[in-house]
Formats: C-alpha cells, sequence, structure tokens
C-alpha cells in the first residue's frame, strides 16, 4: 500500500470540506425567514394585528406607511 498516506491526506481534506460546509448550512440556516414573510420583524408584527383585528385599516395603512413598506 505505498498509496496509503496519501488516501489517508485526501480523506482529512474530505472531511474537513464537508464539516466546513455543514457548519456554514446551519449557521445560514438560523438567519433564514420562514417563506412567505416580508423579512421585516416590524411590518409582519403590523399584520398580525391587523389580521387579529387588534388595529382598524387606517391605523395598519398609516404604520405601514411609516414602516416604509
Amino acid at each position: 500500500m505505498p498509496f496509503h498516506g496519501v488516501f489517508f491526506l485526501l480523506f482529512v481534506i474530505l472531511l474537513t470540506i464537508a464539516l466546513a460546509v455543514l457548519i456554514r448550512f446551519l449557521w445560514s440556516a438560523g438567519n433564514r425567514r420562514p417563506p412567505g414573510g416580508t423579512g421585516q420583524p416590524g411590518l409582519e408584527v403590523l399584520e398580525e394585528r391587523y389580521a387579529r383585528g387588534e388595529i382598524q385599516r387606517d391605523e395598519y395603512l398609516q404604520k405601514k406607511r411609516d414602516l416604509g413598506a
């Protein structure tokens, strides 16, 4: 087995790359928003309040303009 050291080195390199990809995937998964979201937490809260009937249409539209959406 003259190439035993080369195969081990390739294995270590591939394992390191796989670990880096996994860490990057898990890191970015925490920063993603669910599909259908606006990406703006304030606007999402405003839409939820309007949907629950906590605020009226006029107030919703004014606050939406204030948020710049």
